[in-house]
């Protein structure tokens, strides 16, 4: 049996996800021709497909659909509602509330911000092929110390990616109630670090050495 993935299904997963965060993210502004969701849209739709096209079946299977809940599992949940919300929020907020705008130049740079975290992200999932949605050992696919591409220069870049992602997408969307949920959403992923790091430290086999020579967790020179 191949083992090479079943790109017609991811297409149409792919597709299918779209589809839902446009009839979201439309339905919930209740306006269609805003161009800055569009180009939200297109950001989140092209990562997508780089994702689709570029992720192994083991390391989506990781990520999406890990075995076991891990070691932090509340603390997920938590980060998860929140992330969801703060686009709940900024696309009634942007669409219908009228609370609050966010500047049309800080709204395209937080379209392109967004992007390049996201992309650091997928870059940083696709070095690391133990990068999962739980913290935990993965003793089942041999887990081991990653250290190259962006791990050479600090050690959790793909929080760096998620920890900027949110601010960035909240201003995409053009609402400073959303920046401020997305926020509340990076102080829980900075949190995350800090647990998951002392987690590795004391059971990954390798990451005291690793620590050791790469010393910073998301900043060089900083922290």
């Amino acid at each position: 049996m191949s083992n090479s993935p079943n790109y017609p299904k991811r297409l149409v997963r792919w597709l299918v996800g779209c589809s839902l965060a446009a009839v979201l993210l439309f339905g919930l502004a209740g306006r269609w021709k805003d161009p800055w969701l569009w180009g939200y849209l297109a950001v989140f739709a092209g990562c997508g497909l780089y994702a689709a096209l570029r992720l192994s079946d083991d390391l989506a299977r990781e990520r999406f659909r890990p075995p076991e809940p891990g070691a932090d599992r509340g603390a997920l949940t938590a980060i998860r509602l929140i992330a969801f919300s703060h686009v709940i929020v900024a696309a009634l907020d942007t669409g219908r509330w009228h609370l609050t705008a966010v500047p049309e130049p800080l709204r395209f740079a937080g379209l392109v911000g967004f992007a390049l975290a996201f992309s650091l992200v997928l870059r940083a999932m696709i070095v690391n092929r133990f990068f999962s949605a739980v913290v935990r050992i993965q003793r089942d696919r041999g887990h081991q110390v990653v250290d190259q591409g962006p791990y050479a220069v600090v050690r959790h870049p793909g929080y760096v990616g998620m920890i900027a992602a949110g601010p960035f997408s909240g201003l995409a969307l053009g609402s400073w109630i959303g920046f401020a949920i997305a926020l509340t959403y990076s102080i829980l992923m900075l949190r995350r670090v800090v647990f998951e790091d002392a987690f590795l430290r004391s059971n990954l086999e390798g990451y005291l050495s690793y620590a050791a020579r790469v010393r910073y967790r998301l900043i060089p020179g900083v922290w």
